[in-house]
């Protein structure tokens, strides 16, 4: 029988050695881009991709469905038909050993005659964790892993997040002005930040996402509706969410009014008016009480542990000043995202973010920058938790 050829050891930063070959890492490229594809409509399952390579010639190819079945091999074998046997399948994720609501995807590759694969990142599902890799080897099949495995770990973080820490993935999204605030003072209107290329930006990375998180704080001042709004992709419906302690969410806010056709939870604490739940209920707002802090605010591990109890793997915080801020405090800011305009404020308004949330998020052995370039006028940087 073959042997597992382990390029390298999780967490290990060295580029893939062994039996992979230049040719193999090009076709993983293509196949993690492609699963990128299905982010935010295949919770509570992740977004894989795969795909089938015979004599040279790309011969199927599949991505996990809406709502995570069925799986990117079966689709990728499935399109491939009688040309999969004896071809090499790459898949950005270790493919499934398990008997869930589908048979596992490792038995099909088997019965399907495929010859080699190639895997990215292995899965820490407890249920797979080595099981699919050694179950295809014991079969006969060649089996090559951890190629491109950071990027492949990238793209899957969501999974593996929810699988190792019990709670998804957070994009936090901040806008600034130039002299770094996020809202004007007290009794000013609300601030129109960035342009149309950046918000435009911001719409196609709430539709990668399964949750749209913001504070009651952003609700009370924005009455936000936190939808996406993109042509062709109005289907997508991620769950709002809303941090809100005190429950003091308005019945009459646009959140509210639009929860029968876009889901809506809002996180508030045990002892909140018991009619005013009961009212946002009968309009069909989802109430979901949980652990609060000493002044009443919202426990973000606590709510981001429930989110991905039911399945979520990717949040999208548009939270605010204060939300963001406590999520770079508290290590739960995955991967930050900040829009800065060319124009101040010139006065004194709300800061994006607190001094201390700035230095973490400027400190090398916490994130690292992983792009800085424009947005329209507007530039735009991302960091990412180093993990």
């Amino acid at each position: 029988m073959t042997s597992i050829v382990e390029n390298r050891t999780l967490g290990d930063s060295r580029t893939d050695i062994g039996d992979a070959t230049e040719m193999d890492r090009r076709y993983m490229r293509a196949t993690i881009e492609f699963g990128r594809r299905a982010l935010g409509t295949t919770w509570p399952n992740p977004s894989v991709g795969a795909i089938v390579v015979r004599d040279g010639a790309v011969v199927g190819r599949g991505l996990t469905r809406p709502g995570g079945r069925p799986h990117a091999e079966t689709v990728a074998l499935e399109a491939a038909g009688e040309l999969a046997r004896g071809a090499t399948m790459y898949v950005s994720l270790e493919p499934c050993s398990h008997t869930g609501l589908t048979p596992p995807c490792a038995g099909a590759i088997i019965g399907a005659g495929i010859a080699r694969v190639v895997t990215g990142a292995g899965d820490p599902d407890p249920r797979v964790a080595g099981r699919g890799h050694r179950m295809m080897q014991e079969a006969g099949i060649e089996v090559v892993t951890c190629v491109l495995e950071q990027e492949a770990r990238l793209a899957n973080l969501g999974h593996i997040l929810r699988v190792s820490e019990g709670r998804p993935l957070v994009t936090l999204k901040l806008a600034e002005t130039a002299d770094g605030y996020a809202a004007g003072d007290v009794h000013d209107g609300r601030l129109m930040i960035t342009g149309v290329a950046a918000n435009n930006r911001v719409q196609m990375m709430r539709a990668s996402h399964d949750a749209i998180m913001v504070g009651a704080g952003t609700v009370r001042m924005d009455d936000p509706l936190l939808t996406v709004r993109v042509p062709g992709l109005d289907g997508r419906k991620p769950l709002r969410v809303v941090l809100d302690g005190h429950l003091s969410i308005s019945i009459n806010s646009r959140l509210v009014a639009t929860s029968a056709t876009h889901p809506l939870v809002v996180f508030c604490g045990e002892t909140v008016d018991t009619e005013k739940v009961a009212a946002l209920r009968d309009e069909g707002v989802e109430i979901a009480h949980t652990a609060t802090d000493k002044e009443g605010q919202v426990d973000l591990r606590a709510a981001l542990q429930a989110l991905g109890g039911r399945g979520i793997t990717r949040v999208f915080s548009e939270g605010g000043p204060r939300v963001g801020s406590a999520l770079i405090d508290q290590g739960l800011a995955d991967e930050v995202v900040l829009f800065t305009s060319q124009k101040p404020i010139n006065r004194h308004g709300v800061q994006a973010l607190s001094e201390k949330a700035r230095a973490l998020l400027t400190d090398a052995s916490t994130f690292e920058a992983a792009e800085d370039g424009l947005a329209g006028a507007d530039r735009m940087r991302i960091w990412r938790r180093r993990l």
